[in-house]
C-alpha cells in the first residue's frame, strides 16, 4: 500500500463513522428473506490495517450490485471478495453492502462511503502516475549551467530540444565561469552543464562539439586577412587573457601551448569573461585566443583567423554520483541534437 494513501483512508473512515445514520440501532431478529437495509447494527470497528485493495473490491462490488460479477472481474475468488468487503466493514464499523434475494445494494453508509473510496483510488493512481514519470526522468526539474562562452551557441538549442521532449520537466539554466560550474556540479546545485572540458578527474562527460580555436584580432591588424596561423607567427603580440587564478587546470594547458609554441606571451591586460576580451581586443588592447563560437558573442571590431592544428570540444558533463533520470533524458537529446545541428552556429 502506498504509505501517503493511509491517512487518506484513516480520514475517510473515520468521516464515515461519524455520518452513519443508523449507527446507535440495534437490531432486531429478520424473517427469513427481509433485507437486512431494514435493519443496521452499528459494527465493531476492529483495528485492521487497511490496502487499497479493500477499497478496489468495494468500488468493483458498488459498481456491478454484484459479487460473483466483481469477483469475475477482479479474478478472485467471490468467497475471498466476501470475506475482504467484510474485513473493510469491521475497519469502518459499519456496513456498506446489504444482500438478499433481489441482490447487492449499498446501505446508507455504502452510498456516502463509495464518491470518498473512489476519490482515495484516485489519489492513489495520481501518485503511483507521478513517481513512475519521476524515475522517468519526465517530471521535475533540471537545473542546467552553461560556461559563459558557450551560452549564446549552446543554451537556446539545448532547452529548445530538450522542451520540445519533455515538457513537463521545469529548466533552470545559469550563466557562469568554470571554477562556479564544477562546484555547482560537485555539490549538486547544478545537474549538468555545458563547457570546455573542466579537466577534472570527479565529473563525467561525453563530448558534443570540436571547433577550430581562433586567433582573435583587432579589425585592420595586419594578419587578419590571413586564412590560418600558426601560434608561434603572435610571438610578439600583446595578448589580453583570463586571469590565472580563474582555473588553474586551463592555465596550465595554456602556458603548456605557448611553451611548445617557443615563446611566453606578453600579457598585457588580464579580463574576466570572453566578452570583456573581444572587446579589449576590438579597442586595439592586444589579441587573444577563443573558439570559433565566441563570434556569435561579437561580430564587429574583431577578426577570427583560425590557428593550425588547433581544436576545442565543447562537453556536457555531470556528476557521476548524483543519479538523475532527466539528466540521462538530457544526454539522449543533445548528442542527437549534436548529430544533426552545428552547435556552435545556433543560438
Amino acid at each position: 500500500m502506498i504509505n501517503h494513501t493511509r491517512p487518506a483512508i484513516e480520514k475517510l473512515l473515520n468521516r464515515l463513522r461519524s455520518r452513519d445514520p443508523k449507527a446507535r440501532h440495534h437490531c432486531r431478529a429478520r424473517r427469513p428473506g427481509l433485507a437486512n437495509t431494514r435493519c443496521l447494527p452499528r459494527l465493531q470497528s476492529e483495528p485492521v490495517s487497511l490496502e487499497l485493495r479493500h477499497l478496489r473490491y468495494f468500488v468493483a462490488v458498488a459498481e456491478q450490485t454484484s459479487f460473483t460479477r466483481a469477483a469475475h472481474d477482479l479474478h478472485i475468488a467471490q468467497q475471498s471478495l466476501s470475506q475482504q468487503i467484510t474485513v473493510l466493514e469491521r475497519a469502518v464499523g459499519a456496513r456498506l453492502l446489504d444482500r438478499d434475494t433481489r441482490g447487492t445494494r449499498l446501505t446508507e453508509a455504502g452510498r456516502l462511503f463509495l464518491p470518498e473510496a473512489r476519490a482515495v483510488l484516485a489519489r492513489a493512481d495520481v501518485a503511483v502516475a507521478t513517481a513512475r514519470s519521476a524515475a522517468l526522468g519526465e517530471i521535475g526539474v533540471l537545473r542546467l549551467a552553461f560556461l559563459a562562452s558557450t551560452a549564446n551557441s549552446m543554451l537556446p538549442p539545448v532547452v529548445r530540444a530538450f522542451r520540445q521532449r519533455f515538457p513537463e520537466v521545469e529548466i533552470t539554466t545559469d550563466d557562469v565561469d568554470i571554477a562556479t560550474l564544477v562546484s555547482g556540479l560537485r555539490d549538486g546545485r547544478y545537474d549538468a552543464a555545458f563547457t570546455r572540458p573542466p579537466l577534472v578527474d570527479d565529473l563525467a562527460g561525453v563530448t558534443l562539439v570540436t571547433e577550430p580555436v581562433c586567433a582573435v584580432l583587432p579589425d585592420g591588424h595586419p594578419l587578419a586577412g590571413r586564412t590560418g596561423l600558426h601560434l608561434s607567427e603572435l610571438a610578439d603580440e600583446p595578448w589580453v587573457l583570463t586571469p590565472r587564478d580563474s582555473w588553474a587546470p586551463w592555465h596550465d594547458k595554456y602556458d603548456r601551448d605557448y611553451h611548445d609554441a617557443g615563446f611566453v606571451p606578453n600579457v598585457v591586460q588580464r579580463a574576466a569573461g570572453v566578452a570583456n576580451l573581444l572587446g579589449l581586443v576590438a579597442a586595439g588592447v592586444g589579441i587573444t585566443r577563443l573558439t570559433r563560437s565566441a563570434r556569435t558573442i561579437r561580430r564587429t571590431g574583431v577578426v577570427f583567423v583560425p590557428l593550425v592544428g588547433e581544436q576545442a570540444d565543447t562537453v556536457m558533463v555531470w556528476n557521476p554520483r548524483h543519479d538523475r533520470p532527466a539528466v540521462r533524458n538530457l544526454l539522449d537529446v543533445v548528442t542527437g541534437l549534436a548529430t544533426a545541428t552545428d552547435l556552435t552556429e545556433t543560438g
